[in-house]
């Protein structure tokens, strides 16, 4: 019975070991396959050349937080999410209306109405000046500003042109503001999909690793 008993003790603290060392190589490897996965998926934003601001967005968490889980589980997410999947399936857009979509030129700034997307009638209201529209047989039509003058100084760009610059009518020009396009087609671009499939493949092998290290320590 001594024997028996003195098994049965030594058991129980090799399996709560054993438990521990799981739970610890899981978290580990799930955490380290997150964010295999998120820095995949940042670099290739960079890769397609879409902007910093979309690198950004991409996000990764454990779950559960701040403990360790033989259930523990990661999640990759993109605060951006419609982008990227244009990018990922390709895609063809067409304005809902049967006109023309509005793609901005640098001339037409960064936001519209309170930080929102830029739009022909959010830049008039803005800046309180009528777009013209320009037909061009066999190239795109556009809406341009009549009247502007180049801004002088690092800032560069333009602006509506002053009263005595209009009476002079020096250094006036007619700027594109938005070019008007029937549809836009986006090229498949990312392969988030195959950088997920990739690191899911991996994870046992990562877990397993762990594990061994735990024992090893």
């Amino acid at each position: 019975m001594r024997l028996t008993a003195a098994l049965g003790g030594s058991l129980k603290e090799m399996m709560t070991a054993e438990i521990k060392a799981a739970e610890q190589a899981v978290t580990a490897g799930v955490q380290a396959a997150t964010n295999g996965l998120k820095s995949d998926l940042r670099s290739q934003i960079v890769a397609a050349g879409l902007g910093p601001r979309l690198v950004r967005t991409w996000r990764g968490e454990i779950y559960p937080k701040g403990q360790p889980s033989i259930g523990a589980a990661g999640l990759v997410w993109s605060k951006a999410p419609g982008i990227v999947r244009i990018y990922e399936d390709g895609a063809t857009i067409r304005s809902t209306r049967g006109l023309y979509l509005a793609i901005p030129t640098p001339a037409a700034g960064k936001y519209g109405d309170g930080g929102a997307k830029i739009t022909p009638g959010g830049w008039e209201r803005r800046t309180g000046q009528r777009l013209r529209f320009v037909y061009r047989r066999g190239a795109a039509s556009l809406l341009v500003a009549d009247n502007m003058r180049a801004r002088s100084g690092k800032r560069g760009g333009f602006a509506k042109a002053s009263a005595a610059a209009l009476r002079t009518g020096r250094g006036l020009a007619s700027v594109p503001i938005f070019i008007l396009v029937p549809q836009v087609t986006f090229r498949k671009r990312l392969d988030v999909s195959g950088a997920a499939a990739k690191w899911i493949k991996a994870l046992p092998t990562m877990v397993v690793g762990n594990w061994q290290k735990g024992r090893d320590a």
